[in-house]
């Protein structure tokens, strides 16, 4: 009996994990507040971010072209605040895949870390390089 018992509750739990990880994990298919709020951002981060990647990418690994950005294909990671609750000097993570600007062909993937503070200011504190893509032949 607790055996039967047992495998119920497991399978109940297994259940609600993998509905829960499947829910959470989809991309969202309509807009929200919290959608807008982290498309403004992008908006706002985007020109930073291109130029930090200009100075990663060009011209040691891209000679012909900068990389581009598309706001909408950057993937939040993480968010805090450095200094407590209500502080306002912030921190983003985010990883993302520029392209060719062109025909969107990916070029790398990459991790970026900027700290946001309510002085305007904005600073890339941490770029790790996840991959560099090979560029299709012309």
């Amino acid at each position: 009996m607790k055996k039967i018992l047992f495998a119920i509750l497991l399978s109940v739990l297994l259940i609600t994990f993998i509905q829960t990880t499947t829910v959470s994990s989809a991309k969202p298919t309509q807009d929200s507040e919290e959608l807008r709020l982290q498309d403004m951002l992008m908006n706002m981060l985007t020109p930073y971010i291109r130029e930090d990647l200009n100075i990663y990418y060009y011209p040691k690994i891209l000679k012909d072209f900068s990389p581009q950005v598309s706001p909408w294909l950057i993937e939040v990671i993480e968010t805090k605040r450095v200094n407590g609750f209500r502080g306002l000097i912030l921190e983003i993570t985010f990883e993302i895949e520029p392209d060719d600007g062109g025909n969107h062909v990916p070029v790398g993937k990459d991790r970026m870390t900027y700290r946001i503070s309510y002085a305007q200011s904005v600073e890339l504190i941490k770029h790790t390089h996840l991959a560099t893509y090979d560029l299709p032949p012309k």
